[in-house]
């Protein structure tokens, strides 16, 4: 495994002292305690009664602006205080850059929600689904195979943690995805694993001329049309259903552009090459194969790779057991592998995708 910079300056070497190794090794055994009580701080107002106070508040003013009791707000600013959330100066509590990161980082609100609504009670039969390669923290929401099966039937507060997550990062790349997939005029374009269809609205509204097909399961497609009934372009955005984990399943022909978004992260290394191999199968000399990922590796920011390797463990305890965030040499070895070879790499895509132009060797 080849680690670049950052991430080779982060991961090589210890850089704490025994002290700060030691007292990290106790935020991390309370991490779930941490967690809870950052995201009550915030839910309670909290974080935002410290943020509009210039001049700190007391325990009893910030137990009455939050409507909690004197005894609920005093274990929470005690627990943010030694976590570094909060900071305290002559009796007045103040809200520390962290506190202020939580609070307004659209970012870490995304992923404080995904993790509390989708991930958080799942993650306690993750041991389960290490050594069984199987989602067992699903059961807390259903008896599907994968997450994806159960997607329309979450819960509305799960579900939409979910999409908020998922469409946070995806949406922020595709401005700039669009102007690389359309460098030349694509009639036809084959969206797979299309999801809410997003991506397909954005590029029948870049393009007047294309027609998007999305190859998805069917729940997933019912839920496509929910989401761009009446939107522009509707018309030009057609469906193909299919089970795509299905070995037998075969790709439609005669795409200028496959696209595939977020989408071979939720599959294993051989679920991965089945894909790849069945759609090599389906494009010509003149296709172009897209896949747009967010590589832990290629990073910008060493955080970003830090925020990648935790949402694996989603994949393994709630999506499928057996995928990932990949690495960007395992990606290119699979395609490599299925008949397929890499034409360019545009990296730092919106908040940090990597799209890959594939065609056939």
């Amino acid at each position: 495994m080849k680690l670049t910079s950052p991430q080779k300056e982060q991961y090589s070497k210890d850089l704490l002292s025994a002290a700060e190794a030691q007292r990290f090794a106790q935020v991390i055994s309370f991490a779930p305690v941490v967690f809870q009580v950052a995201r009550l701080m915030k839910k309670f107002g909290l974080f935002t009664a410290l943020r509009d106070a210039d001049n700190g508040l007391s325990l009893d003013e910030l137990s009455e602006k939050s409507k909690l009791s004197k005894y609920a707000a005093q274990v929470l600013l005690e627990s943010s205080l030694t976590t570094g959330t909060v900071l305290l100066k002559d009796e007045k509590f103040f809200l520390s850059k962290t506190g202020w990161f939580l609070l307004t980082d659209e970012m870490a609100s995304v992923n404080m929600d995904f993790n509390h609504d989708v991930n958080y009670a799942g993650l306690f039969h993750l041991e389960e689904a290490l050594l069984n390669s199987k989602p067992e923290g699903l059961k807390v929401f259903g008896n599907w195979p994968t997450i994806y099966e159960g997607l329309s039937s979450l819960p509305e507060e799960v579900k939409k943690s979910w999409f908020g997550f998922d469409h946070f990062y995806s949406d922020n790349s595709f401005r700039d995805a669009l102007k690389i997939v359309f460098e030349k005029p694509v009639s036809t374009l084959l969206d797979v694993g299309g999801n809410t269809g997003k991506w397909a609205l954005e590029c029948v509204a870049y393009s007047p001329d294309v027609n998007v097909t999305i190859m998805d399961l069917p729940q997933q497609i019912q839920m496509m049309y929910k989401n761009i009934s009446d939107k522009p372009g509707a018309e030009r955005i057609h469906d193909f259903a299919a089970n795509l984990l299905n070995p037998e399943t075969v790709f439609p022909e005669t795409f200028d552009a496959i696209w595939m978004s977020q989408f071979l992260d939720c599959f294993s290394e051989e679920e991965v090459f089945s894909i790849l191999s069945r759609v090599k199968k389906a494009m010509t000399s003149e296709s172009s194969l897209y896949i747009m990922e967010t590589f832990w590796d290629r990073q910008r920011y060493e955080t970003a790779s830090f925020c990648l390797a935790q949402t694996s463990l989603y994949f393994t305890a709630m999506a499928n057991g057996n995928s990932k965030m990949y690495h960007s040499d395992d990606m290119i070895r699979l395609i490599d592998q299925a008949g397929l070879q890499v034409e360019t790499i545009h990296d730092n895509l919106g908040l940090g995708h990597s799209l890959v132009k594939c065609k056939c060797k």
